[in-house]
Formats: structure tokens, C-alpha cells, sequence
């Protein structure tokens, strides 16, 4: 019942999500046609204003967005008005749809390599940190995972690119066409990742084998791989699988700086230059794609939490 619940709760969420989204962009200064290139006379700036009903009430446009809105035509009769959120104000040849799908591929292709990555590096490298704690590996190891989440992707793309790709030539320095164009953008994505998985493995498997059901297994005679792999891991990863839904939604979504680094053209730009846009419309659309997408995969790391931890009950 209680994953029932939250999956009706989904719908509402996301309409209170939507509207505040929608009421916040509506009172940032400025218009998505103050930007371009030959400043609008004040007559062609209120023709554009009336064509994308940029001069109703908040609360109209709103409605107008997702089709909920009946007008009178000019016969008076009143008429279901179109939905208006597949209209971009500034890539007026495409459609929000079709630009979302063009970009989230490559963003979810992405995201999901540098997921795999971050997880792939960062359990065994905190679960290595936890078995050696105290000793010098571990020192050594604890602070290379700082320095992984501290720098941020947009000195690590630019270093990376310069040594293995400009210096090296192992890889190529941009574009996204083949596997080789994957691992410089997948490493640069998803090692401040790995660095925090690290950093949350260690604590937790470090407080686990602590525990005294780990002391009874030792004292039962079990060994120290199983008692590592069985017992200790699998809790010490509860914490990674609630980190993980936010950093995957995070990931899937797309990265601004490592998508302008490496030129891949996903949907990271695109949250950020509809935002300076003020391409409300698409803002919206990228707005609720990330919400729902971190709804759902929170539901998701409750139900794994529950799988890994008979003790967790759900009410």
C-alpha cells in the first residue's frame, strides 16, 4: 500500500511542482524577446506578446500551457483553446518535444555511462578504504576521493582533454560519435561521483563491520571474504542506493559544463540557455522532465532499499 500511495502522489506533485515552476519563471524580469538581435519596436513586441499569449494573467497561461483553458471565439462560442507546451519562444522551427528528443539520448547516454562509472570505482574504492581504516592506503585513498569531489568538472574536462586527447591523442577531444568519444566526457562526469560514493561506502561499511552480528560471524568461524561480501557490503550500500536515485535523475538530465567541454549535444545546454532565454515554455518541459524522473527513481531506491534490508518496512 504504501508504494501504491506514493505512485498516486506522483500526479499532484508534479502539478504543484509545475505551478510554482511556472509562477517563478512568470515573475523573472525580463521577456524571452528582449534578446534578439534587432531590438522590437513596441508594436511588433506586443504583436509577439499576443500571438504566444504573453499578455494574459499568469494563472491563464498556465492553464493555456497544458490545454486546460476554454476561450469564446470571435463567433462567441466557446471553444477547447490548444495546449501550448510544444511551442518554443526562441527555436520557433521545432518543437519542444521534437528538441527534447533530438538532446536526451545523448544526455541519457551520458549519464548513464558515467552512473555505471561513478559505481562501478567508488564501491570497491570506499570498501577498500573501510577493511584497510587507519592505515595508509586508506589516508592516501580518503584523500584522493576529497580531492575527486572537491574538483569540479570544469577543471577536470579541460585537463583531461589537454592530456589524452591534445598531448597523448588516445582519445578524441570532442563531438559524440563513436565509443572512443565516451570515456573522456564519461570519466569527467562521473568521477566526483565516484569520489562521494567512495567517501559513503567507507563511513558506512566502516560503522557496519563495527556491528556485533559482524563480531558473531567472525566468532562462527566465517571467512573474512564472505563475512566482507555478505554481510558487511550489503548494508554498508543503503546509503549509496538512496544517493543514487538524486545522482542518477542528476546524471540522466545532463551536464552543462561537461556537454559545452567535449561539444556533445545532449540537453544540459539547453536547461541552461533556455533559462537566459527565458524560453519559458522549454524550461518547463526540462523542469518536469527532471522532476518526474527524480520522483520516480526515489520510488525506486525506497523499493531496492527495502530488498537489501528485510529489516525496512514501508507503512
Amino acid at each position: 500500500m504504501y508504494f501504491l500511495r506514493r505512485l498516486l502522489f506522483l500526479l499532484p506533485l508534479l502539478l504543484i511542482i509545475s505551478a510554482l515552476s511556472f509562477w517563478l519563471m512568470k515573475k523573472a524580469p525580463g521577456s524571452p524577446f528582449d534578446r534578439d538581435r534587432v531590438a522590437a519596436t513596441p508594436d511588433v513586441e506586443r504583436a509577439l506578446k499576443a500571438r504566444y499569449h504573453y499578455d494574459e494573467p499568469v494563472w491563464k497561461q498556465y492553464l493555456r500551457y497544458f490545454g486546460l483553458l476554454w476561450e469564446r471565439n470571435p463567433q462567441g462560442e466557446l471553444q477547447h483553446a490548444p495546449p501550448s507546451f510544444d511551442i518554443s519562444y526562441r527555436y520557433r522551427n521545432h518543437s519542444i518535444t521534437q528538441i527534447i528528443a533530438d538532446g536526451l539520448p545523448v544526455s541519457m547516454t551520458l549519464g548513464g555511462l558515467a552512473f555505471f562509472f561513478a559505481l562501478g570505482l567508488g564501491i570497491p574504492w570506499g570498501a577498500g578504504m573501510a577493511v584497510r581504516r587507519g592505515q595508509g592506503s586508506d589516508h592516501f585513498w580518503g584523500f584522493v576521493a576529497v580531492l575527486a569531489v572537491c574538483i569540479p568538472a570544469l577543471v577536470v574536462g579541460p585537463l583531461v582533454a589537454l592530456a589524452f586527447a591534445v598531448h597523448w591523442h588516445w582519445f578524441p577531444v570532442a563531438l559524440w560519435e563513436s565509443p572512443r568519444h565516451f570515456i573522456l566526457p564519461t570519466f569527467t562526469l562521473g568521477i566526483l561521483f565516484a569520489g562521494k560514493v567512495a567517501r559513503l561506502v567507507r563511513e558506512s561499511m566502516t560503522a557496519t563491520l563495527q556491528s556485533e552480528f559482524i563480531t558473531a560471524a567472525r566468532a562462527k568461524g566465517l571467512s573474512e571474504p564472505v563475512i566482507l561480501v555478505k554481510h558487511a557490503l550489503r548494508l554498508a550500500l543503503l546509503p549509496v542506493v538512496s544517493f543514487a536515485a538524486p545522482m542518477l535523475a542528476d546524471l540522466l538530465t545532463g551536464s552543462f559544463v561537461v556537454e559545452t567541454i567535449f561539444q556533445i549535444p545532449g540537453i544540459g545546454a539547453l536547461l541552461v540557455n533556455s533559462s537566459l532565454n527565458k524560453d519559458w515554455p522549454l524550461l518547463m518541459g526540462l523542469v518536469l522532465l527532471y522532476a518526474g524522473m527524480l520522483l520516480v527513481l526515489n520510488l525506486v531506491a525506497d523499493f531496492t532499499v527495502a530488498l537489501l534490508d528485510r529489516r525496512v518496512r514501508y507503512e
